[in-house]
């Protein structure tokens, strides 16, 4: 198994497309937040408090993503004047010994705590096969209004936006910053671009164009990102099919998956309106819970996102997919198996004003592009690839209501990657 996921790697950066989802007989699953943010950028708890929060909750690993920086620089946050550590500092206090925390008087009297290094925090928290701290970065970037998040993972060194002159070149020049640097250390990196919704910063016609991209936000647990889309935009689920559509069909390239993350920032008071943590997270079928292992996982698609369904079994192929649900009492639950079939129809529009204009928006696309292909009611769902499809996803919708969702009317669901068939 390890060795087919290294033939993953390798193909991936030359960039040849495949699909390959095998499990070995060691591998199991971990349960992991890609997409977290504390004091050390704008979220409102101590990272200590926050580690602390995932592990009680089930979770094997956590990435902490902050703007533009990584946990290895000395930062003092105000806990009297400061946003978010007025609130989160008693707390803090109240939890750690007082030799752990350090403290000073500013130029006012007030008074500052330094933040801990992710080296002198890791230990407390990490646990070989238990619990795993990533070193990440949210590059923040921006073409024009656009704001250009992306996600790099397991990285050594803080990662500089470096720009462009179009939502595409952002993409590709940050992207290629992280590969770089995971070619010149050998180290296991890879990166996801954020949330396309917020801000209208990315449409499917500009993500579908950055070839080397293998992973976005597909549900992220931000309220303004827009996971089912508004009047200008598509949803995430619609906006994935078409990405994926025209990759395959068209340019070629391999597939890209789709990430369940948290995007937290608040974590004193969970509403609607609220950047809680806890709404959406990726399961990983992995031999070890080590960055290498996690990551060649998820680079070979082996892995689900959820937003609170579990699965109890996954199998995929190239031939068909196959799932059994963790089910709840008094929960029913739907599973789609979302694909596009060849011989699709293509035509597409650009969005207009009054004026006639071209909006920098999603096109309108027919209803051929991610069709439900099968639905299929209760614990267990199968689907057999024809061989004239693109791709086929599943999606598991249950009838359970969010516990704290970031849009009102969500209900838990998961999402399986996308597969191709054999033929194709």
């Amino acid at each position: 198994m390890h060795t087919l996921r290294s033939l993953w790697l390798a193909l991936t950066l030359f960039g040849v497309s495949t699909v390959l989802v095998t499990a070995a007989d060691s591998a199991r699953w971990w349960k992991g937040n890609l997409h977290t943010h504390s004091l050390w950028s704008d979220g409102d708890d101590f990272p200590e408090m926050i580690a602390e929060l995932y592990q009680t909750n089930g979770y094997h690993f956590l990435a902490f993503t902050e703007h533009n920086t990584l946990h290895t620089t000395n930062k003092w946050v105000n806990v009297e004047t400061g946003r978010g550590a007025k609130a989160a500092f008693p707390k803090y206090a109240a939890r750690w010994p007082k030799d752990w925390i350090e403290t000073r008087a500013d130029k006012d009297g007030h008074t500052e705590v330094r933040l801990k290094f992710m080296s002198e925090y890791r230990g407390r928290f990490e646990q070989p096969d238990r619990f795993l701290i990533l070193q990440s970065e949210e590059i923040t970037d921006r073409w024009k209004t656009a704001p250009i998040h992306m996600n790099a993972h397991n990285l050594r060194e803080a990662i500089k936006p470096r720009g462009g002159g179009s939502v595409v070149e952002v993409l590709q020049n940050n992207l290629a910053s992280v590969l770089e640097q995971r070619q010149r250390t050998g180290q296991p990196m890879f990166p996801h671009v954020n949330h396309p919704n917020f801000g209208l910063a990315i449409t499917p016609e500009e993500l579908l164009q950055v070839r080397d991209i293998r992973f976005f936000e597909l549900f992220n647990g931000h309220p303004t990102v827009w996971n089912n889309g508004t009047n200008r935009t598509p949803s995430m689920d619609r906006l994935w099919d078409i990405v994926l559509t025209r990759r395959l069909a068209e340019l070629k390239y391999p597939v890209v998956y789709g990430l369940g993350t948290d995007d937290g920032h608040h974590y004193h008071t969970n509403a609607i309106g609220r950047s809680n943590p806890l709404r959406g997270w990726v399961w990983v079928r992995a031999a070890q819970l080590t960055p290498g292992s996690l990551i060649a996982a998820l680079e070979a698609g082996d892995f689900y996102s959820s937003s609170g369904v579990q699965l109890r079994e996954l199998r995929q192929s190239a031939r068909e997919i196959s799932l059994e649900i963790q089910t709840r009492p008094g929960v029913t639950y739907t599973t789609q198996f979302i694909g596009t079939r060849r011989g699709y129809d293509p035509r597409n529009e650009p969005q207009r004003n009054a004026a006639g204009e071209a909006l920098r928006v999603a096109h309108t696309y027919s209803k051929d592009i991610g069709a439900v292909l099968a639905e299929v009611k209760g614990a267990k769902a199968s689907y057999t690839l024809k061989g004239d499809e693109l791709y086929v996803r599943a999606k598991i919708i249950s009838s359970r209501p969010h516990p704290n969702p970031s849009q009102r009317g969500d209900v838990e669901t998961a999402w399986t990657q996308p597969v191709v068939p054999a033929t194709r």
